[in-house]
C-alpha cells in the first residue's frame, strides 16, 4: 500500500488532495481564522491586563489606605501618651496640693490646740490667782482686824489714800 501511494501519479491519491485541500482551507479561511484567533487572545489580554490594572490600582488603594490607618494610629498613640502624661502630671500637682493642704490644716489644728491650751492655762492661772487673792483678803482681814491697832489702821488708810494718785498714773 505504501508502494502504491508513492508510485504514480500524485494527483490521483487521496492523501495527495487531502493535503491540498487542508492547504487551500487554511490559504483560504486561515486568515480569518487567525484572526478571530488573535481577537479572542487580544480581548482575553485587554481584559487581562484591564483585571491587572485595576488590581494595581486597587492595591495602590489599599497601601494608601494602610499607611493613613498607620498614620492615624501613629497620632492617636501619641495622643494618648501625651494625655497620659498630663494626666500624670495633673494627678502629682493634685497630690502635693491635697498634701499641702492637709499639712497647713494639720498646723492650724495643732495651733489652735495650743492656743486652747494656753487659754486653758491662762484661765486656770487666772482663777488660781483669783482663788489666792480671796484666800490672801480673807486672812489679811482675819490678821488686821486681830493685830491691827485702832489708830495703825488709820495711818494706814491715810498712806493708801496719799499713794492713790501715783498709783493711778502708773496703771
Amino acid at each position: 500500500m505504501e508502494r502504491e501511494a508513492l508510485t504514480g501519479v500524485l494527483w490521483s491519491h487521496p492523501t495527495f488532495w487531502v493535503a491540498v485541500a487542508f492547504v487551500l482551507f487554511f490559504v483560504l479561511f486561515g486568515k480569518r481564522l487567525f484572526a478571530a484567533l488573535a481577537g479572542m487572545l487580544d480581548a482575553r489580554a485587554e481584559a487581562i491586563r484591564r483585571e491587572l490594572e485595576t488590581a494595581a490600582r486597587l492595591r495602590r488603594e489599599a497601601e494608601d489606605m494602610l499607611r493613613d490607618a498607620t498614620k492615624r494610629r501613629e497620632a492617636a498613640l501619641a495622643e494618648a501618651s501625651a494625655l497620659i502624661e498630663k494626666a500624670e502630671i495633673e494627678a502629682a500637682r493634685l497630690a502635693e496640693t491635697v498634701r499641702a493642704e492637709a499639712e497647713a490644716s494639720a498646723k492650724r489644728r495643732e495651733e489652735m490646740a495650743h492656743l486652747r491650751i494656753a487659754a486653758a492655762e491662762n484661765a486656770a492661772l487666772a482663777e488660781l490667782r483669783r482663788a489666792a487673792t480671796d484666800v490672801a483678803i480673807v486672812a489679811a482681814r482675819e490678821v488686821i482686824a486681830r493685830d491691827l491697832a485702832p489708830d495703825a489702821a488709820t495711818a494706814l488708810v491715810d498712806q493708801a489714800i496719799a499713794g492713790l494718785p501715783s498709783a493711778l498714773r502708773a496703771a
